[in-house]
C-alpha cells in the first residue's frame, strides 16, 4: 500500500466520486470527533447504478495506488454504500437514505468542507 496523507485520501475520493456525477459531496474532519476514522466522505447519488459506479470508481482510483478497503457494505442493495479506507470511511448514500440518517446533523460538531 502507498502512503497517502489521509485528507489527500479524502479528496481524491471526493473528486472521484464527483467525477461520477456525486452530489452533494462533504468531507467530514472526525478526528477528535471519532475514534473510528480521521475522515468521512459523504457522497448522495440519484440512482442505486450512480451509487455503484461511484463506488467502483472510487476503488478504482484508490486501487491504481495500491491502497484498498478493509470492508465494503451494501453492495447488495445499493442504498447505502460504505468503503472502509480504515482512515477514511466513505458513504455513498441514496438522498433518502442519507436524509434519515442524518450523519451530519449527527457529527454536526465536526469540521467540514464542501467539493464542487
Amino acid at each position: 500500500m502507498i502512503n497517502i496523507a489521509s485528507i489527500e485520501k479524502a479528496r481524491l475520493i471526493a473528486r472521484a466520486a464527483g467525477d461520477k456525477k456525486g452530489e452533494d459531496i462533504v468531507i467530514m474532519d472526525m478526528t477528535g470527533q471519532s475514534g473510528i476514522c480521521d475522515w468521512f466522505v459523504l457522497v448522495s447519488a440519484g440512482s442505486s447504478r450512480r451509487i455503484k459506479a461511484i463506488s467502483d470508481e472510487v476503488q478504482k482510483r484508490l486501487g491504481e495506488r495500491k491502497v484498498f478497503p478493509i470492508n465494503v457494505e451494501g453492495k447488495g442493495g445499493l442504498n447505502w454504500v460504505l468503503l472502509d479506507y480504515v482512515d477514511v470511511v466513505v458513504h455513498i448514500f441514496s438522498q433518502d437514505v442519507r436524509e434519515f440518517y442524518g450523519l451530519e446533523r449527527l457529527w454536526s460538531d465536526a469540521p467540514r468542507e464542501s467539493v464542487e
